[in-house]
């Protein structure tokens, strides 16, 4: 008897530290178990596969995800900041430096989804740049060139531009005044998507269009720039005071399609990061060292843009596929965040 009571232990305490093993596996493999995670997107949807995708991989972490809010900028810089959010991977830096006060010390920026590779401009149609030969926004102030561009006829050019509440249109608004435009052109603010279809299907018909637009973004799979439209420049830099300190980043180098090599395109290249509550990161290293990791190529956003705005809206089949295809790099980056969470 004390021979069978001594093994019945001995295998009692086996299976306890087999389940513990196992237990402690499970808990390394799922650090994020037992914990919520409030996503938000911003409101221009060329940024929802990538959140997607990071949806996807806090899964993986176990951490239970929220349905997704979509945000204006000022409400979520400041709901991040009170951490009724818990994050987004949609910050645009240096364009949305204006929203730091709003969040500083109590959500932070981590690591890049894409660095430098955010461009933002002015663009027309090729074959009225070259008809009129306008290479700048100066060029909207001559009499011929808003006739052109005027479509509702107010005298002044039609330009695609920012919603409000957008971090793109504090720059535009400034530069409409900075440049003296505001009697030669007028901005669109509505909902952008809208408005642009609406502007390809005019260029479409043969019709001179004028836009701000950004990359990545679906706009120049579908107008390329250098063959469809071109970038043009504005007159010379000036930024608004959220941007102080960015003039040099504003011109660059190399800008396929533009009218001029370096281009002037006002609108300093911005990193595409995450932006999470600070007291979140610190009681989930895992995020941290997952945000700090992982980077989707610009490549990748564009072909998804091009196929959602081909009528493929299905963002989280394409962000699962884009996960798989891509599963050496996905598996370092969580390896990575559970080691950190240990």
């Amino acid at each position: 008897m004390i021979i069978q009571k001594k093994t019945a232990l001995t295998f009692g305490t086996a299976a306890c530290v087999g389940l513990a093993a196992a237990s402690g596996a499970m808990a390394q493999a799922t650090p994020g178990e037992g914990t919520s995670i409030q996503m938000a997107q911003p409101t221009w949807d060329t940024g929802w596969f990538h959140t997607e995708i990071y949806v996807q991989l806090l899964e993986e972490l176990g951490y239970e995800m929220e349905e997704t809010m979509t945000l204006d900028n000022p409400i979520f810089y400041q709901s991040v900041a009170f951490g009724d959010v818990t994050m987004w991977v949609d910050g645009w830096f240096p364009l949305h430096n204006t929203y730091r006060d709003s969040f500083k010390g109590s959500a932070e920026i981590v690591g890049a989804v894409a660095e430098g590779g955010a461009l933002e401009g002015y663009l027309i149609d090729k074959a009225s740049a070259e008809e009129f030969d306008i290479t700048t926004l100066e060029d909207f102030k001559r009499d011929e060139v808003k006739e052109a561009f005027d479509r509702n006829g107010d005298g002044r050019a039609d330009m695609v531009a920012c919603p409000p509440g957008w971090g793109c249109e504090i720059n535009i608004e400034h530069h409409l005044d900075a440049y003296d435009l505001r009697d030669h052109i007028n901005p669109i603010k509505a909902g952008y998507s809208a408005s642009m279809a609406d502007a390809v299907a005019s260029y479409g018909a043969g019709d001179p269009i004028l836009f701000y637009t950004w990359t990545p973004n679906w706009t120049v799979n579908e107008l390329v720039p250098g063959e469809d439209v071109v970038w043009i420049e504005v007159p010379e830099v000036d930024l608004p005071e959220s941007l102080a300190g960015m003039s040099d980043a504003a011109t660059m180098e190399g800008v396929e399609g533009c009218v001029s090599d370096p281009c002037t395109l006002g609108f300093p290249a911005s990193d595409i990061v995450s932006v999470v509550n600070t007291a979140f990161l610190d009681d989930n290293p895992a995020v941290r060292t997952l945000l700090e990791s992982a980077s989707i190529p610009l490549s990748a956003v564009f072909a998804q843009n091009a196929a959602m705005n081909a009528g493929d809206d299905d963002i989280e089949a394409q962000a699962a596929a884009w996960i798989e295809d891509n599963r050496t790099d996905v598996d370092g980056w969580l390896e990575a965040a559970r080691d950190a969470a240990q």
